[in-house]
């Protein structure tokens, strides 16, 4: 146990640390030159596109050290990406230690920040790295002095590094043998194994990742989940190369995987403990939770025969990524589809383009929302909760509705500290915390609505600063709000895909927006059709789409004017007659651009 050192990377996205884990890997053979390739522990395409890693990776490495000990490495990779933070967390509860990966050109970032809080609250030995130090735009000295302000480490124990080039890689290696500790652990205690990552297998069913901390695994062993209480038989364990390598037993200290033939990924949860039926472990391992969603939206197909295509589509995706969850919804403008919960909006983001390339399942996605929960003034009436605006109560029984709360950390150069304060009060946010971390680089601190930032925010954020703030938020509670449900109608019947939840100082502007974007999207009509947005009963924003009309009096030359009146008026009952019977159908193309609202 002793040679066995377990360690991740932690960094903001794009600091270049699937980069530098291929410098890693390259350096201890664990790839070979032929099966190189960049960002190799990301598998999907979707994560080189974008350079962002999705899901978590693990891979085991061997390093012979000057002194002549041969060391087994588990790196396990983590995502960077803010809507993974819990992934995080559970990757970093499998380790002893973490580098802290910072991009020399671009200085510490929010997510640095937020993650490595969570290292140190796992009590991991932080190795500060600056990458990119070979790029003309780097400057060591002054990124130096903010990871010592952070961390408090002295500028020696700092390792300058280019996962580019490769520099500075050995000197990593030494760091990680000399000051992260070995894994400490009873291989007599019963077993305790933290789950990690799982993936799914086609043929094999999900495949757990874990980590012992205390007492063996044998293949074969009967083994239980602590959390959901079932018993498995371990068909195959081992090791986790470059592709997975069986083992007869695993031990205290060792990164591994298990295989049991599970078919359901909601069976095994990340985070979850992993021991013996007959010898069970007294308590699981602390910090375990299940994931909950934080944005909400309807996916529809575009076509409705393509229905049950869609839910097959969902519920493969939903064996790889257990974070997503959907249930069955109808809708009268887009009919049958379902609402999905996701992490946030990258989450959503990304199931929606896996959807259109890993099943070209091409989908229309409704206005994202939060969930609120309300309570109606009725005796004996309980909280409930409301993921869509049709669930919203009327508002002559509404007592008061919750809604979510964040706290935003936004860290940027003081030039633009105005603009984001504009930004964020705009969004409902209070400012309650503003620190210089140096004379380059501030910290703001708001408390916001997690509607406010579920649309636009972040776009807004890199525009207004020009990509120097980084954003990085976390739940913090759920308090209550003057909201209000926005409906809109169309020649007075409800549109029930674009009613929204929003608050009542901002429904006029928004409803004034959404009848705008209608007017210039919907075709023109034999009649006149009325496009309002209401709230309960009162209209708040209106346009109106003029009828195309026929010129009636063009056989009309010469002649008394009471003619071409009375042609005139029989087209105005004709037309009013066709606006009573007349029914106004959204082509789904109108649907996509409204929903596009803030671009």
């Amino acid at each position: 146990m002793k040679n066995i050192r377990n360690f991740c990377v932690i960094a903001h996205i794009d600091h270049g640390k699937s980069t530098l884990s291929d410098r890693l890997l390259e350096f201890t053979k664990t790839i070979s030159e032929r099966d190189m390739q960049n960002q190799a522990l990301d598998d999907m395409d979707l994560e080189r596109e974008r350079g962002i890693t999705i899901k978590s990776h693990a891979i085991q490495m061997y390093y012979d050290h000057t002194d002549g000990e041969k060391y087994t490495f588990n790196l396990i990779d983590t995502p960077g990406h803010v809507d993974f933070s819990y992934e995080v967390s559970r990757s970093l509860a499998a380790c002893e230690g973490a580098l802290l990966l910072v991009d020399a050109s671009q200085g510490i970032q929010a997510q640095t920040i937020s993650n490595l809080y969570l290292a140190i609250d796992n009590d991991l030995e932080i190795i500060p790295v600056l990458n990119k130090v070979d790029m003309e735009s780097a400057s060591v000295e002054e990124v130096s002095d903010q990871v010592i302000d952070l961390i408090g480490c002295s500028p020696d124990e700092i390792v300058l590094a280019s996962g580019k080039t490769g520099l500075g890689v050995e000197d990593i290696m030494k760091a990680i043998v000399e000051r992260i500790p070995a894994p400490s652990g009873d291989t007599e205690a019963p077993l305790q194994a933290l789950v990690f990552d799982s993936v799914f297998n086609s043929y094999r069913g999900v495949i757990a990742y874990f980590r012992i901390l205390n007492g063996v695994m044998n293949k074969g062993d009967k083994v239980r989940f602590f959390n959901t209480g079932k018993d498995y038989d371990a068909d195959e364990i081992g090791v986790l190369r470059l592709k997975q390598e069986p083992q007869k037993q695993l031990r205290a200290g060792d990164v591994g995987y298990i295989i049991t033939g599970i078919k359901d990924s909601k069976e095994i949860k990340v985070g979850d403990t992993i021991t013996h039926a007959d010898r069970p472990c007294a308590e699981g391992i602390q910090g375990f939770e299940d994931v909950k969603p934080m944005v909400f939206a309807g996916i529809f197909p575009i076509e409705n025969e393509d229905y049950e295509d869609l839910r097959d589509s969902l519920e493969k995706l939903q064996l790889n990524d257990a974070s997503l969850t959907f249930e069955p919804e109808t809708s009268v403008a887009l009919g049958f589809g379902f609402r999905c919960g996701f992490l946030g909006m990258l989450h959503l983001e990304i199931i929606q383009e896996r959807l259109s390339r890993e099943f070209d399942m091409e989908v229309i996605t409704t206005i994202p929302n939060v969930t609120y929960f309300a309570k109606t003034n009725k005796k004996g009436a309980e909280k409930f909760m409301v993921k869509t605006p049709a669930d919203m109560p009327d508002a002559s029984i509404l007592d008061y509705v919750e809604e979510p709360f964040i706290i935003a950390q936004i860290i940027t150069k003081p030039d633009y500290i105005g603009q984001i304060m504009k930004l964020a009060l705009d969004k409902r946010g209070i400012l309650t915390k503003q620190i210089y971390l140096t004379t380059t680089r501030v910290e703001l601190t708001f408390e916001m609505p997690l509607a406010e930032i579920v649309f636009d925010f972040y776009d807004k954020l890199k525009s207004l600063t020009r990509g120097y703030a980084s954003f990085d938020y976390s739940p913090l509670n759920y308090q209550q709000s003057d909201l209000v449900k926005l409906d809109i109608k169309l020649n007075g019947d409800n549109v029930d895909a674009l009613s929204a939840l929003v608050h009542r100082q901002k429904a006029e502007a928004f409803g004034r927006k959404i009848c705008k974007r209608l007017r210039e999207l919907l075709p023109r009509q034999q009649f006149k059709i009325a496009i309002q947005a209401a709230v309960g009963a009162k209209v708040i924003a209106r346009e109106t789409i003029s009828a195309l009309r026929k010129d009636v009096t063009a056989k009309c030359y010469g002649g008394d004017i009471t003619r071409k009146r009375k042609l005139l008026e029989k087209q105005k009952k004709g037309k009013k007659k066709m606006r009573q019977i007349g029914s106004v159908e959204v082509p789904q193309k109108a649907f996509i651009q409204v929903l596009k609202l803030d671009e």
